[in-house]
């Protein structure tokens, strides 16, 4: 009896398996859906090779890696490189200067396309709409080396157009892009005047999907501009402002290494030094490759934490989530 209960229970399994894959495929030919998987499938191969493929290499970390020999053949030596740099001195100023300059980009940066967005959404005329977006989305395509390149030409104490504004008020020459203290205003600022139309997309395309009937209602019902913005704009891009709010506290020690190592320069050290930097310095630089990939293995985890964390909070909170 029992045999016939277990026979009669895989048969089951094989039959719903079958029924699945049978509408699975079903979809996929009779419906055309297949088109879309092509489409996407280019991301996933690239996702493969460059994103999951070196995974393996994250092993490195935990062994005493030379490039002379195979990874496997390396010795096992455990928790060594991240204890290593936990007791480092160099630990206390990269976090501090990773998180504070993170940070500072989120408060400042994040709410800029949200707000952007907003307003050309309640602007009126197309022309301008389109002018707008062309304008603010032109510095994204503007590659990073001509950036920094750009921003030593204004700020320079000498030549620059903003010290000769600055001379016409009376104020003395900085040294933007030298003295400590304004390495992370130039960095956070620039970030914003670079990032803010491209972002601004997103928020934009979730305000054009919202009907037309709630605003005709809302003037209806006397409400202003601000009321409507507030009651419809808002929650209407809540979810994506969520989703993309997450994502940025997933990546708060993801600096850009690019740009922070382009501005940096001696005598701006002692802000501008962050885990990115700091990984190709010691790593391609110095060749301490199972020390930098530790040290960027222990990045990730903590951007892995806060993202899972913060999730978690925001499902609580607001029942919106990534998962």
């Amino acid at each position: 009896m029992r045999t016939n209960e277990i026979a009669s229970a895989n048969s089951m399994k094989v039959q719903k398996k079958h029924s699945i894959a049978h509408r699975i495929k079903h979809k996929l030919i009779t419906r055309g859906e297949w088109q879309l998987y092509l489409l996407i499938l280019p991301v996933v191969v690239y996702f493969i090779i460059f994103h999951y493929l070196p995974m393996y290499g994250v092993q490195i970390a935990f062994r005493n890696y030379s490039i002379t020999k195979p990874i496997l053949e390396a010795k096992w030596v455990g928790l060594t490189y991240f204890k290593r740099f936990l007791n480092s001195p160099m630990f206390p100023q990269l976090m501090k200067n990773t998180v504070v300059l993170s940070f500072y980009d989120l408060v400042v940066g994040f709410p800029f396309p949200v707000i952007f967005a907003v307003i050309l959404n309640q602007t009126q005329s197309k022309r301008l709409v389109k002018f707008t977006q062309t304008v603010t989305f032109a510095p994204y395509f503007i590659s990073m080396v001509v950036l920094v390149g750009m921003l030593y030409l204004f700020l320079s104490p000498t030549s620059g157009i903003v010290n000769k504004l600055l001379e016409l008020f009376g104020v003395s020459p900085i040294y933007f892009m030298a003295e400590t203290k304004w390495f992370r205003h130039v960095y956070v600022l620039s970030h914003v005047w670079q990032r803010t139309g491209y972002q601004a997309i997103i928020y934009f395309a979730a305000l054009t999907s919202v009907d037309p009937g709630l605003y005709e209602a809302a003037t209806i019902d006397g409400a202003t501009r601000l009321e409507k913005i507030w009651h419809i704009d808002i929650p209407s891009i809540m979810p994506t402002l969520v989703t993309m709010l997450l994502l940025s506290v997933g990546r708060i020690l993801n600096v850009d290494t690019q740009r922070t190592l382009l501005m940096q320069v001696a005598t701006n050290l002692e802000t501008s030094e962050i885990f990115g930097t700091y990984v190709y310095k010691v790593g391609l630089i110095n060749a301490q490759f199972s020390y930098s990939t530790a040290i960027d293995l222990f990045k990730t985890f903590i951007n892995l934490t806060l993202l899972i964390l913060t999730n978690f909070i925001s499902k609580k909170l607001t029942e919106e989530s990534l998962w």
